[in-house]
């Protein structure tokens, strides 16, 4: 079952840091660091506790969701796309596909170093 990639999905995580998106977001979502769906992930960049915006390319039409970059650069958040919709809502530990979501920030969080460095890896690939 191959995946339709939007080429607007920019910048799209190759499988190794697709990967380690995906068990970030495993373990944020156990830590209750998650938020779930496009307009959650909106209200946490609007609140300003977005550390991370994942998106899927695969969501239809993916014009539903294409305000979260724009919303990203004006708050300076990195974000990034993985292939599939399916494969993010099992890391967010649902059954539903999830076309977006973010990981907010909690001070006192043992997942902190992880999430900086997954933020400086798609940091690059932003430029």
């Amino acid at each position: 079952m191959s995946v339709q990639v939007n080429p607007k999905a920019y910048p799209l995580a190759d499988g190794q840091l697709t990967n380690k998106i995906l068990k970030i977001i495993q373990q944020a979502a156990s830590y209750q660091q998650i938020k779930k769906g496009a307009n959650e992930a909106t209200k946490t960049l609007n609140r300003n506790i977005s550390e991370l915006i994942i998106m899927a390319a695969d969501a239809q039409p993916l014009e539903i969701l294409l305000h979260l970059p724009l919303l990203c650069e004006d708050k300076n958040v990195p974000y990034v796309f993985v292939a599939s919709k399916a494969a993010l809502g099992r890391a967010c530990g649902v059954d539903r596909a999830v076309i977006a979501c973010s990981i907010i920030s909690n001070e006192g969080s043992q997942l902190k170093p992880q999430i900086e460095s997954l933020r400086q890896e798609i940091e690059k690939l932003l430029i």
